[in-house]
């Protein structure tokens, strides 16, 4: 009895439950089920109350952070590149596939022209390539705040955090306890939004179902299996040849020892949790040195979030083609700068992200469907943390390497 009223109590299955009364709810009342919509309304405008404080403090304490990363040197220097490149990657794998396999066409977008956000965005004209880099800095920053344009948020927030990086390690770790302690008390914000989101979930879930039927679903199955397909190529294709080239280790003992920590990595989807796992087999099973796997470890649990990149950038093309929206140049930048940046900034912990809402409105994308995925939000993020801490442990094990190989 006890374990059943765990189960009852857990988020993810009261969201499974509420998703599942949802479906039948709009099968049952067809277009009628538009009137659960304000439900659904209710908790996306309670998630874009959060997403801008949370995204602007979590990128200027990811960014103040790394200031650490200058007497590490080389190591840190290395290790930055490694993450920051195969993140940029997995948001370019991941807007490819998404444009190549197109999960989200299908619908009859006349029908969802009221589900358009209407958020003050970058303007939605065509740009050249400069004209979307120009965009992207803030004249006013507290104007960008004011209007909620994300992108420029997070240019200003990654500058303003690596200015703080620059202080003297007393000054530095005040304002990042600061952050922290504001990150704190949003995040308690966040887990009280959550316990609506059963409810937002049923009433998006009626009212989508009702105006489409079993279309959205199968569309949602399809960014799965895409998705799938997106974390497959990058942890078995990209991560081998990057070891390949830049390290002696084999493959196949690499995989055979990842083994343990990317099923922790499962089942905790937590990269934070699996960090310890994931030291101890690098250190002891893949031969990487203490001093590269106490600082490259750590420091990926923080910012290397390669599933995530996938994630978000596959979402936004989705829900681009879900809702007829075309993408310009200056929306893909928007898409790579925000997901790759943003990652910096994005917790290690389980629970669905809200950072993907941050990518979505950048290219002013609708985000009144993101409650879809909630329901196989947990199975996403199992994915994308095994995902996670096998390309922390591919750095470990080049950086070290390269480490090695310089100073012999």
């Amino acid at each position: 009895m006890s374990k059943m009223k765990a189960i009852i109590r857990n988020l993810g299955f009261q969201i499974l439950l509420a998703m599942c009364a949802g479906i039948i709810v709009g099968i049952f009342m067809g277009p009628k089920a538009h009137v659960f919509a304000p439900l659904g309304e209710l908790f996306i405008q309670l998630i874009k109350m959060l997403v801008i404080p949370l995204v602007a403090i979590s990128i200027i304490s990811g960014s103040a952070s790394l200031g650490a990363t200058k007497s590490a040197g080389k190591i840190g220097i290395g290790t930055i590149v490694y993450y920051i490149g195969t993140t940029a990657f997995a948001v370019i794998l991941g807007l490819l596939l998404g444009e190549i396999f197109k999960p989200g066409s299908g619908l009859d977008i006349e029908n969802i022209k009221h589900l358009f956000s209407t958020d003050k965005q970058i303007p939605a004209v065509d740009k050249n390539f400069w004209d979307a880099i120009i965009a992207i800095i803030p004249a006013n920053p507290i104007k960008s705040l004011v209007d909620g344009n994300i992108l420029q948020i997070i240019i200003f927030c990654l500058f303003f955090g690596i200015g703080v990086s620059t202080l003297k390690k007393y000054k530095r770790d005040s304002v990042i306890k600061g952050c922290n302690y504001i990150t704190e008390a949003l995040i308690w914000m966040i887990k009280i939004v959550m316990y609506t989101a059963p409810i937002g979930v049923f009433g998006l879930m009626a009212d989508s179902v009702g105006t489409f039927g079993y279309d959205i679903l199968i569309l949602v199955m399809k960014l799965f299996v895409v998705y799938s397909a997106a974390i497959i190529i990058h942890g078995l294709v990209f991560y081998p040849i990057m070891l390949k080239l830049f390290s002696k280790i084999s493959i196949k003992r690499f995989f055979s020892k990842m083994l343990k920590a990317q099923i922790v990595a499962l089942s905790t989807s937590s990269s934070m949790a699996t960090l310890p796992v994931n030291m101890e087999i690098c250190e002891k099973e893949l031969g990487v040195s203490k001093e590269t796997t106490s600082f490259v470890l750590p420091l990926g649990a923080t910012i290397n979030m390669d599933g995530n990149a996938i994630y978000y950038a596959l979402v936004a093309v989705f829900f681009a083609q879900m809702f007829g929206v075309d993408l310009t140049m200056a929306d893909y930048v928007a898409i790579i700068l925000t997901a790759t940046i943003g990652s910096i900034g994005q917790a290690g912990v389980p629970g669905p992200t809200l950072l993907v809402v941050a990518v979505l409105l950048s290219a002013n994308i609708p985000i009144i469907g993101l409650p879809l995925l909630y329901a196989l939000d947990r199975i996403f993020d199992m994915m994308r943390t095994a995902l996670n801490i096998t390309g922390d442990a591919s750095c470990a094990v080049i950086i070290d390497r390269l480490n090695k190989s310089k100073t012999q």
